[in-house]
């Protein structure tokens, strides 16, 4: 059920996917501070201004190749019940946002403030959380607000991966779950 659309084919289609190929491959042999749009652009057989004309600068394309690895490519796991549900994608979804390319793609979607990044990346968050609310509703379960388990499940996952103020283990995932159904 992933709603977001995305342009099929072309020039500027094959050219996005060899300059995030690109990006990749620089990002998993060097630092983040090394690579340089002219270097992207020389590895990636385009000119810098075709770049800079599509992403405007280093960090919206760090930001798009971000989000296009965030982009989802299976629905939230269905474990028959909306609470189970609801856990297992949180679980996985801290896993995976809290790993170290977690965290370098969640600070390149925030390192691009100007672009839609981060909107893009939040919603495929709530499209996720909307499909298992559904589910539930199908099944004949009462759903859940999908903006409160935002703010009182993922939103507070989100920060202590940003802030690394705490871990964010599979145990206190479940307590949030927990929390957010017995409230």
């Amino acid at each position: 059920m992933a709603r977001e659309m995305v342009r099929q084919g072309g020039r500027s289609a094959r050219i996005q996917a060899e300059v995030h190929r690109t990006v990749q491959d620089l990002l998993k042999t060097m630092d983040r501070g090394e690579i340089t749009v002219p270097m992207i652009a020389e590895k990636s057989g385009v000119t810098p201004s075709t770049i800079y004309r599509r992403w405007g600068d280093l960090s919206e394309l760090l930001a798009d190749v971000a989000v296009a690895r965030m982009r989802p490519i299976a629905d939230p796991e269905d474990t028959g019940a909306m609470e189970s549900d609801l856990e297992a994608f949180i679980l996985q979804y801290a896993e995976e946002m809290s790993s170290k390319v977690g965290r370098s793609m969640l600070a390149d979607v925030l390192g691009s403030m100007e672009g839609e990044a981060a909107g893009r990346c939040c919603q495929f968050t709530y499209d996720h959380l909307e499909t298992l609310r559904e589910r539930a509703l199908g099944r004949g379960e009462a759903a859940f607000d999908v903006k409160e388990a935002i703010d009182f499940v993922v939103a507070p996952i989100i920060y202590h991966i940003l802030f690394g103020d705490r871990e964010v283990s599979p145990d206190y995932c479940r307590s949030l779950v927990g929390r957010f159904f017995r409230r």
